[in-house]
């Protein structure tokens, strides 16, 4: 008899785990050591034609968070991409009441804290028999400092009468915080005093009030709103922020709080007061705040971002990447002595704003990237073979103009009188584009932060940030523009300008064969003859042009048509090198080649490990590896300690290296980390390494 009615319980339980796993529908998660991630059904069955609820749920670690659409002064809120059945549509994320979270004297947040359903409607269409769903999330989560996250989820839901689910309840959960829209009239002055004329308001039940923004900048987030309740009337004095346009609409949500304690939140549109109303709509909620803001961290402002950005351009003239354009800005200089003051003046700033205009155009190519989900990074273009093999042409052709082999316009190096025409400053101008792509295989200290700060920060302050890096890389050449009387201190051109010319050809052939050699480790031997044929053909071509410089009109035309023709030649063969075979992963002799997996395997072992992330075209990463790496001191440190060496390679795209790089707050190479033993806190080391830096930090974590 006991066995019988033990028997009966068992079959009861099997058949309520059964029914239970029949109707949960969420997804495999994705889990971070900050964060776990699911998708979730509503219903436990779509219903052909009949809209139902999907929702991106988020458990996070306590003290970090996510944010909202506005993330206020700083974030990004979760974004998701997804893969529905054909004829299926879905509706944007309906986002619950954010918390808002105060960082510092500096920094308020907008952010989702613990756990967080967003949930949206799809509609299927009809005919299916199955509802498979792939969603690619990303996200920003973010505490003492800020990691970007994402995944892939998948979710097959049936088709057959809608159901509830299991997860049914969170959406019931989620709805108490999504603000209900406001049936009440709201106006917004001039000076920022939000006013609602509603028929239920009264002190008796409105004890606390305050307003989020739909967007950022509308208000000081950081400012107290006074708050003033009437019977049918409230009002909030707002403090205007930098975007705020007294003749616009002003969106946001109102959360009101009574004397219980109860909060409510309602989505209101204030329309500016009469008198000053104007045509504007409503603003939509973005995805991309485009605030300029700081992004680095929470805890960092944008001032202090912007200044590493600064020093860290300016310290970049410093760095190996940027001495074969010294060449070019030598020559200009020298050519400046003994000039007016105001052609001084001229080229400074033409050569300063050539460097501005290449940064700008690399900021805008970087956010592209970033926003089509690519893993786009400090240097990323030199992850290109045919781009590598154009910078190579291109330095290995102003090495021959240098050389005297040809010349396009004589001054646009600087050289006598020319100077003073136009194509002087258009050179002096081409020299600072040349200078920025010349320079980003390089990362200079203090670059590291503000190039992951630009990486997570709105478009605006992206490239505020890389403007800030631009002005410090022009600001030796460009204090000429502030005093050019400094020009008066150099050589009077002469004779020796030539020689010097001639000498400073060197060097860029010393960049273009570093180049070919690039190319050599990421397309192989393949990759590097095609660069060398290529370079015969600039060569050619180049020559031809000088060669035809002296003849009559018929005979300069055709030989610049020639050139062309051969130089185009060249062009084409780029083409190649991107089927070319990939070089093999480059490792030192004593390290293995960087994988999560291998990480995280040494460290459970209890080893200490030193993660080197590097690539070929970074000239700062092969001398740091050169002058401290390689050193015998530094491997006996290594072998005295047991210290696992692991070597990652971005020479090419690499997701694993993208992801690892930002989690730990830098965009570029190099980046050295030490794992000390026993699952202990890693170590950042600095981007100019040398071997007594290492050998320190490997006696301070002990033997």
């Amino acid at each position: 008899m006991s066995g019988g009615f033990s028997g009966r319980c068992l079959t009861a339980a099997i058949v309520v785990v059964l029914a239970w796993a029949a109707h949960a529908q969420e997804s495999a998660p994705i889990a971070t050591s900050h964060a776990t991630v699911t998708l979730v059904s509503e219903t436990a069955a779509v219903e052909p034609g009949k809209p139902f609820r999907l929702g991106l749920r988020f458990k996070l670690a306590k003290g970090w968070h996510i944010y909202w659409i506005n993330p206020g002064a700083a974030g990004e809120p979760p974004r998701l991409d997804l893969g529905l059945p054909e004829g299926a549509k879905a509706s944007d994320i309906a986002w619950p009441t954010p918390e808002r979270v105060r960082q510092n004297d500096e920094v308020m947040s907008y952010a989702y804290l613990d756990e967080v359903l967003l949930p949206f409607a799809v509609t299927p269409p009809a005919g299916l028999t199955s509802f498979p769903i792939k969603a690619k999330a990303s996200w920003l989560i973010c505490e003492k400092v800020c990691v970007p996250e994402e995944g892939e989820l998948t979710l097959d839901l049936p088709v057959g009468p809608a159901s509830p689910s299991v997860e049914a309840p969170l959406f019931a959960a989620a709805d108490a915080r999504i603000p209900k829209p406001s049936t009440d009239a709201a106006t917004i002055s001039s000076d920022g005093v939000l006013t609602i004329a509603g028929g239920d308001l009264s002190p008796d039940v409105v004890r606390e009030a305050w307003f989020l923004p739909a967007s950022w900048g509308a208000i000081d987030d950081l400012a107290p709103q006074a708050l003033n309740v009437a019977t049918g009337k409230l009002s909030l004095a707002l403090k205007p922020g930098p975007a705020f346009d007294p003749k616009a609409t002003l969106a946001g949500v109102l959360a009101l709080e009574d004397v219980a304690g109860r909060e409510r939140d309602l989505s209101i549109v204030a329309a500016p007061q009469a008198g000053t109303a104007s045509a504007a709509v409503p603003p939509e909620p973005h995805r991309s705040n485009g605030a300029v803001a700081p992004a680095a961290s929470d805890s960092q402002s944008l001032l202090s971002v912007l200044a590493f950005a600064f020093l860290g351009g300016l310290i970049l003239n410093l760095m190996p990447c940027v001495f074969p354009i010294l060449a070019v800005k030598a020559m200009s200089a020298a050519g400046l002595a003994g000039r007016d003051r105001g052609v001084v003046r001229l080229h400074a700033a033409s050569y300063t704003l050539g460097v501005l205009v290449a940064f700008g155009g690399l900021a805008a190519i970087f956010v592209v990237l970033r926003a089509a989900g690519a893993a786009a990074g400090w240097g990323f273009q030199f992850q290109s073979p045919a781009f590598v093999a154009a910078m190579a042409w291109l330095l290995f052709a102003i090495g021959l103009n240098l050389s005297g082999v040809f010349e396009i316009g004589g001054g646009w190096v600087g050289v006598g009188d020319r100077l003073t025409r136009r194509g002087g400053l258009a050179g002096s101008f081409f020299t600072g584009l040349l200078a920025v792509v010349v320079a980003t295989p390089c990362t200079a200290p203090f670059m590291g932060a503000a190039v992951a700060a630009a990486a997570t920060a709105p478009p605006a302050t992206a490239l505020l940030i890389f403007m800030a890096v631009g002005l410090g890389l022009a600001a030796p050449y460009g204090v000429l523009a502030l005093a050019p009387g400094l020009a008066a201190a150099l050589p009077r051109p002469g004779r020796w300008m030539l020689i010097f010319r001639q000498a400073l050809a060197f060097p860029m052939y010393a960049a273009a064969v570093w180049l070919v050699w690039v190319v050599g480790q990421q397309a192989g031997a393949d990759g590097a003859l095609i660069v060398l044929s290529g370079a015969v053909l600039i060569g050619f071509a180049a020559w031809i042009f000088g060669a035809t410089r002296t003849s009559a009109r018929r005979g300069r035309a055709i030989g610049e048509a020639l050139a062309a023709a051969v130089a185009l030649m060249a062009l084409l063969t780029l083409d190649r090198l991107a089927v070319a075979p990939q070089g093999a992963t480059a490792a030192a002799e004593d390290a293995t080649v960087y994988s999560p997996d291998r990480l995280a395997a040494l460290r459970a072992e209890g080893r200490p490990v030193f993660v080197n992330m590097t690539a070929a075209w970074c000239v700062t990463c092969l001398v740091n590896e050169r002058v401290a790496l390689s050193s015998d001191r530094v491997k006996e440190a290594f072998a005295k300690r047991n210290v696992a060496y692991l070597k990652g390679d971005w020479t090419r795209a690499d997701p694993a290296i993208a992801q690892f790089l930002r989690e730990h707050g830098r965009d570029g190479v190099p980046l050295y980390i030490l794992y000390p033993p026993h699952g202990e806190e890693p170590v950042v080391l600095p981007q100019i390494l040398t071997e007594t830096a290492v050998v320190d930090e490997l006696n301070r974590m002990g033997s």
